[in-house]
């Protein structure tokens, strides 16, 4: 099947919807209920887990690899990341509105997370770990930018066990939809616009 245009995914992501691929190429649309997030100013970290993350072996990029991050997350018994799903988010990342946090160690992606971002809301898609705890740093890290970039929302669509020990929880979708329409005006940006 054909990549969704990005512009009428992006208006999707606007009011609440996102995709998700079937066995047949082809995609189904979501807006549930509950909203899971992550809230960026009450993020937290396990105690076991920030003492590691304070001395981790991982060298983090940004958008240096995404379609192998996505690629990534596709690589498991059972995915919703099909051939449709990946040529549409790589677009997005050519666009500018896609992103991935990276994992590196000893030259080999270790783990990573990606999502989309348009003004201050950022709706992370899937994240994958290759080794233990890689994929905890990439969302970590990911969560640090956000706050330093000025971000309002994070959108994880729905809350796992795994994002609710770091602070995830779920929202009714009018809540959701306030934070989102607020969020997304927002004057902010993922990518750097300048050396740093």
């Amino acid at each position: 099947m054909r990549a969704i245009d990005p512009i009428d995914l992006i208006h999707a992501y606007c009011e609440g919807a996102f995709p998700m691929g079937e066995d047949d190429g082809s995609v189904s649309w979501y807006r549930p209920r509950q909203r899971g997030i992550l809230p960026i100013d009450q993020f937290h970290l396990p105690r076991r887990f920030a003492q590691y993350f304070k001395k981790h072996p991982f060298e983090v990029r940004w958008d240096s690899a995404f379609g192998d991050v996505v690629r990534g997350c596709a690589d498991r018994e059972s995915t919703w990341i099909n051939d449709t799903i990946l040529d549409t988010y790589e677009e997005l990342h050519r666009l500018g509105f896609a992103h991935s946090a990276e994992v590196w160690r000893d030259g080999k992606l270790r783990g990573g997370v990606y999502g989309v971002a348009i003004g201050g809301a950022f709706f992370g898609e899937s994240m994958f770990s290759r080794e233990p705890q890689a994929s905890k740093v990439a969302l970590t890290c990911l969560q640090q930018r956000l706050a330093q970039r000025g971000f309002l929302l994070h959108d994880t669509q729905w809350t796992t066990p795994h994002l609710a020990q770091f602070g995830g929880t779920e929202i009714p979708s009018e809540a959701y939809l306030d934070q989102l329409h607020h969020a997304i005006q927002l004057p902010v940006t993922f990518a750097d616009t300048e050396p740093v």
